[in-house]
């Protein structure tokens, strides 16, 4: 399985999970393949294969129906993302000294860490909501 972190680093991906997110989570018939593509302006060809890369990364579920695949999140591989950055939002992180990396890494490990946190805030909402 890839590194769910190399997983979330696509913009493309990301937008698919939040649009997954957005029409129902988990629950519900799901959303479609063509549903993606014009909600997204994203060619059905990238789609397809920005959902087999979420697939194998088990972020996304898929019921097939004929001819038609209709995908729901899957939010549990999102905890290694949340394990891992935990560590930073208490009150320990202002202790932590990061070692010297290049500007872009830094930059990249930051929306990478927003990203996932937000991500994460949001499926614990909706699951919140849900109950």
């Amino acid at each position: 399985m890839a590194d769910i972190f190399d997983v979330i680093a696509d913009g493309t991906r990301r937008e698919i999970l939040r649009l997954l997110l957005d029409r129902g989570g988990q629950s519900g018939e799901g959303t479609s393949v063509s549903e993606i593509v014009t909600e997204l302006g994203v060619s059905q060809p990238s789609v397809s294969k920005h959902l087999k890369v979420l697939r194998d990364a088990d972020l996304v579920s898929v019921r097939e129906d004929g001819q038609h695949r209709y995908y729901s999140l899957t939010p549990a591989p999102l905890d290694a993302v949340d394990d891992w950055l935990i560590p930073f939002l208490g009150d320990e992180a202002d202790a932590f000294a990061p070692p010297a990396l290049s500007e872009p890494i830094v930059n990249a490990a930051e929306t990478v860490g927003r990203v996932a946190a937000s991500t994460k805030h949001a499926l614990e909402n909706v699951f919140k909501k849900r109950r």
